[in-house]
């Protein structure tokens, strides 16, 4: 006895019903839908949000610094040229190396205020600091060395205290170059070494300026 052939469109009807298992159709599409909603609300949040606080004090402070030292050398600089009359081909090319190194002084601060916590960081900013103050010293130097250039000879105990000042700042940046790499970014607290340093010579230079007059 043979088999009933299926009714007519019996046959097609099974073999195109999609298996959803326990899923509704259209059920994977929405659960899709909603991961990406939720994802774009993250990152709409994250935006809105701006950035944190501590990065921003690090930038502000990080371009304070810079703009304290680079007062301090404009000073000194200043002070130094108060009796300069004439200047030679040294001077004038000691000066210019010295204003390029303070033009590129930006760079490494944008490093210190991105990437304080890494050492390299550190070492940069603290090398070119020590490269304009070597500058500066030999700069001191040369007008010292060559009274000619000056109105009136510069005073042996008055060059001995700008020596001092400025050596005391190169000295302790660049320490803090190679030890950056050793210590880590912490490092930076002893430039905090300056201020009764800074603090004792200019009481000194001060003494001494007024004994010379």
């Amino acid at each position: 006895m043979g088999l009933l052939p299926p009714v007519h469109g019996e046959r097609d009807e099974h073999l195109h019903q999609p298996d959803h298992g326990d899923h509704p159709p259209g059920g994977h599409r929405r659960l899709l839908t909603g991961d990406a909603a939720r994802g774009r609300e993250r990152d709409t949040a994250r935006h809105t949000a701006g950035p944190a606080p501590l990065p921003a004090l690090r930038q502000v402070g990080a371009y304070a610094l810079s703009f304290l030292v680079l007062a301090a050398f404009w000073r000194d600089h200043h002070r130094l040229f108060l009796g300069v009359r004439q200047v030679d081909g040294l001077v004038i090319r000691l000066t210019l190396f010295g204003l390029g190194v303070a033009a590129l002084l930006p760079f490494p601060t944008s490093l210190i205020a991105e990437y304080g916590r890494e050492p390299s960081a550190v070492a940069i900013y603290s090398a070119a600091v020590a490269v304009l103050g070597s500058i500066q010293f030999t700069l001191l130097l040369v007008v010292w060395k060559r009274p000619w250039l000056r109105a009136a000879p510069l005073p042996d105990r008055e060059a001995h205290a700008y020596l001092a000042d400025l050596g005391a700042t190169v000295a302790v940046f660049a320490a803090t170059a190679p030890l950056s790499f050793l210590l880590g970014s912490r490092v930076v607290w002893g430039w905090l070494l300056l201020l009764p340093v800074k603090f004792v010579i200019g009481r000194w230079s001060t003494r001494v300026s007024r004994s010379d007059v």
